[in-house]
């Protein structure tokens, strides 16, 4: 029964798919079977200036992403050494290359070791032409060498990075990006090619030249090598009995646009198709299109960070493994830092909105600053409190008598009442009078002053249980 739940059934070997015969799987992606050619046909496609210019945009998202290793529970020592030869490897290189996996499908990459004391540490990590390598019926990696480029040689452990996109059983190959700009491409120089025809021949105006009937085919070569000259040179010379008449084609600027728009289409399509929007194709954006666009292309930025981030915490992996055994590998990461920033800021506002307090190592922590940029909390000056309201129904004390603790908190706050708050704390005290529990008297307040801003309502509440204790230990007193 284990064996039965814990072996593969369904795969090639055993289904009726004869596609493959044992041999290297053929690559589904369907521009490449249609036309019989391999993934270069995509790589010559990267000399168009747009599409060209869309792989730089959306390569540059990703490399421009802050990195750094999280240590989690991987111990120190473990961190320390990960890092040390991370900042040793060209890094951005390394992203770069990892970034083609997206538009071809898959990007192999050649680990070199080295040894480095008594450890085995990556030396370098090369991207390798993906149309090299193919994969066999258990979807293993294999390279087509000389030697074997029928079933291609069988790549040993610990040695190639595998990036790739949307890589699935059937399809381990991945999705190519670039598959999806093969016709737009195409169209586009085909629509450009035909618009400098058109231009050519219908951007001028046409030279018509008249000779007479008894002209013979010699005096009609003659006027043509005119005319040619005329419309090259603007001069020609032509018999005295001939004439020269210079006709505008009606209705070609209509038939030019044709061109024009078949051209931006085509842009518009490979911008869809590389940056996830066509806010710069089109002359009809807005900011509220230009603002959704964005925010696609920051998904598609995302998307390709967590298949870079994949390839690199893979190789942290096999460091981790040939040197540590079972030790924790820390994780490497990618993040767009002022999002990052912005989204802590939003939450640290409204948690000092709520009451938190935070102190100067938490500012120095989480957002930078030097202990010298902020004021010793020791020292600082505590933000303007509101006054606590006096209790007029308070009676100040006769001289000679002996306060009762009642009327020294009655005095207190007689004393610190101010003038504007005389009549806040009035209402405050028909409200304390009139509730029966400390549950009504909250409701109360929070219905009569919730349009307060927060230290202000919290001083309100306050006043209010003072004046509740108040009124209870006076009625006690006079009972």
């Amino acid at each position: 029964m284990a064996n039965f739940l814990s072996d593969q059934i369904a795969t090639r070997a055993r289904s009726l798919d004869f596609s493959f015969n044992g041999l290297l799987l053929p690559n589904p992606d369907p521009i490449l079977r249609a036309r019989g050619q391999n993934i270069r046909v995509y790589r010559d496609m990267r000399v168009d200036g747009h599409l060209g210019g869309c792989l730089r945009r959306r390569k540059s998202a990703v490399k421009s992403l802050q990195w750094g290793l999280n240590r989690g529970n991987a111990p120190a020592r473990v961190a320390k050494s990960i890092g040390s030869l991370l900042a040793d490897l060209p890094m951005d290189q390394i992203i770069a290359e990892a970034m083609d996996a997206p538009l071809y499908g898959y990007q192999p990459m050649e680990v070199m070791w080295q040894a480095r004391g008594a450890m085995w540490v990556p030396a370098d990590v090369v991207g390798k032409p993906p149309e090299w390598f193919g994969f066999d019926s258990d979807n293993r990696l294999r390279f087509k060498s000389r030697d074997n480029q029928t079933l291609g040689e069988l790549l040993p452990d610990y040695k190639f990075l595998l990036p790739r996109q949307d890589a699935t059983y059937d399809n381990p190959y991945g999705f190519a990006d670039l598959s999806m700009c093969f016709w737009p491409i195409v169209f586009k120089k085909g629509g450009m090619r035909f618009w400098l025809s058109f231009v050519e021949k219908f951007g001028s105006a046409f030279a018509l030249g008249k000779l007479p009937r008894t002209a013979t085919p010699q005096h009609r070569d003659e006027m043509l090598d005119a005319l040619e000259e005329l419309i090259q040179n603007g001069v020609a010379t032509i018999p005295d009995d001939g004439s020269v008449d210079l006709v505008e084609m009606a209705g070609k600027s209509a038939s030019a646009d044709l061109y024009e728009r078949l051209v931006m289409f085509c842009r518009s399509e490979v911008s869809i198709a590389l940056t996830g929007t066509n806010q710069t194709t089109e002359a009809n954006s807005n900011k509220a299109s230009a603002t959704a666009g964005l925010e696609v292309a920051n998904d598609l930025r995302d998307g390709d960070a967590e298949i870079v981030t994949a390839a690199v915490n893979t190789l942290i992996k096999w460091v981790v493994e040939k040197n540590w055994a079972s030790a924790e590998a820390p994780v490497w990461e990618m993040w767009d830092q002022e999002a990052k920033d912005k989204l802590q800021a939003t939450r640290d506002k409204s948690n000092y909105d709520a009451g938190a307090k935070f102190t100067n190592a938490y500012w120095i922590r989480a957002y930078g600053y030097q202990e010298d940029d902020l004021v010793p909390e020791s020292s600082s000056t505590p933000p303007a409190a509101v006054p606590t309201p006096a209790v007029s129904f308070a009676e100040a004390p006769q001289a000679g008598s002996d306060p009762t603790p009642v009327t020294a908190l009655g005095n207190q706050l007689a004393r610190e009442a101010g003038g504007a708050w005389t009549k806040v704390l009035d209402h405050i005290r028909q409200l304390a009078d009139q509730a029966q529990t400390l549950e009504d008297l909250d409701a109360a307040l929070l219905a009569a002053f919730a349009d307060l801003p927060a230290d202000e309502l919290r001083t309100v509440m306050q006043t209010g249980y003072q004046v509740a204790e108040l009124a209870g230990r006076f009625d006690v007193k006079e009972g």
